[in-house]
């Protein structure tokens, strides 16, 4: 199993955003999370995250990771994953 950090990012208060990451064996199972990084706050969940994938070429794949910020001010995150295979 590996475990990375694709990017980093920010989402402002209430607001939802997209990144993507591209070109990634098809045949890998891939898992993803967002992680806050600041403010650390001890309390109710920050953000929310859905994860998307497209087909880009013969045997690659595109993921796309949309972060959406449930409190009231700007939350850094980590967009972390994990190949399982």
């Amino acid at each position: 199993m590996r475990f990375g950090v694709q990017f980093r990012g920010q989402v402002p208060a209430g607001a939802t955003r997209t990144w993507f990451t591209h070109s990634w064996p098809e045949s890998w199972r891939v898992l993803w999370q967002a992680v806050p990084t600041w403010p650390m706050v001890d309390g109710p969940a920050q953000l929310e995250w859905k994860i998307k994938v497209d087909r880009q070429a013969a045997g690659l794949v595109k993921y796309f990771i949309e972060v959406r910020n449930l409190t009231g001010g700007p939350v850094d995150f980590e967009a972390r994953y994990a190949v399982l295979n």
